[in-house]
């Protein structure tokens, strides 16, 4: 039980460890979605961009999955091919989550996830030309898409940079969250600045960090600078020294992120990262400024399928219930 805590804490980073080799061979290069096989008339040239989105399905959050998923396919009519991670035990669900419900009509391909990958790179206590540089789209579980998904996949990437994420300065509202419940948005939130190793990097710890919860990637550039290697390089260090913060829940995940792209990534339209709903249940957002958010993040404790909880009404209009009865919504004390 504490390791799968721990699988659901750094999915994020099983995700980019285990599939960005794949995604960079398999995006743009034909693959044929589920619901695609009978489309074999039409040229290449005929065929819609495919926008590829990948997200985690753990065992205790997959209506949260579910949820995101429909609100992405629901609002736009891009192409999207959805990657949905999950680990051996749980990919029948998925599937029959999926095929017995109305995303059947969605293109998925369920990846399996093998844990063993994380031995040794987390602590027991603590993831046209176009073609040519092709983007992945990664979206924790616990969002709601509720803007045209094509206009993020479209987020420009400046020369060499391998990824875009949101600043945590970026936004007025957001600043007056962070003020009222307490959040941290520098890297000393997320670095032990005791640390040789963390001191030896030269960052300043009022540098504003970034939140890694929705990021768009440019595979060639990930693959090229190894950004893969990076990470887990990042993440082992940790294991030997404990260098990070585990105060804030994104501690183990975000804290190698920040290292690797430490002034080296470009910025995604405030508006398609609006979070913190998840970190106070007493902070709310104004309701004009939510309608204006075109994707809503639960990061923290308090998730909208659980009690207690803010916005939750607009997490469960996208709610796909469970076919096996398993996933509950618990909106009570």
């Amino acid at each position: 039980m504490a390791l799968l805590r721990k699988i659901n804490q750094v999915l994020l980073f099983l995700l980019i460890v285990t599939l960005c080799v794949i995604l960079y061979k398999k995006v743009h290069k034909g693959t044929v979605p589920k619901n695609d096989a009978d489309d074999e008339s039409e040229t290449p040239e005929e065929l819609e961009e495919e926008i590829p989105v990948v997200i985690c399905a753990a065992a205790g959050r997959m209506g949260a999955t579910m949820a995101a998923i429909n609100s992405i396919y629901s609002n736009t009519d891009a192409n999207i091919l959805f990657y949905v991670v999950g680990l051996r035990n749980t990919l029948t669900r998925i599937r029959k989550w999926i095929e017995h419900s109305k995303l059947r009509e969605i293109n998925f391909k369920i990846v399996e996830f093998n844990p063993m990958v994380l031995k040794g790179k987390i602590r027991p206590d603590s993831s046209r030309p176009e073609l040519l540089q092709p983007k992945v789209i990664y979206l924790d579980d616990d969002v709601i898409v509720q803007g045209d998904i094509q206009e993020l996949y479209d987020t420009t990437l400046a020369l060499g940079h391998a990824a875009a994420f949101s600043d945590d300065c970026d936004l007025p509202s957001a600043q007056d969250i962070n003020r009222l419940v307490g959040l941290q948005n520098t890297y000393m939130g997320y670095l032990d600045y005791r640390k040789k190793a963390i001191k030896d990097l030269g960052i300043s710890p009022s540098t504003c960090s970034f939140n890694p919860g929705v990021i768009v990637a440019n595979m060639t550039e990930w693959k090229h600078q190894r950004i893969t290697k990076q990470l887990e390089k990042w993440m082992q260090k940790n294991v030997e020294e404990n260098l990070y913060s585990s105060s804030l829940g994104g501690g183990v995940a975000t804290s190698p992120m920040l290292i690797v792209f430490h002034g080296k990534y470009s910025t995604i339209n405030p508006l398609w990262h609006i979070r913190h709903l998840g970190w106070n249940p007493d902070a709310r957002y104004s309701e004009h400024f939510l309608q204006e958010a075109k994707l809503l993040h639960w990061n923290g404790r308090h998730k909208p399928w659980d009690f207690p909880s803010v916005h939750n009404d607009l997490w469960e209009s996208w709610f796909v219930p469970d076919p096996a009865g398993i996933f509950k919504l618990n909106h009570h004390s």
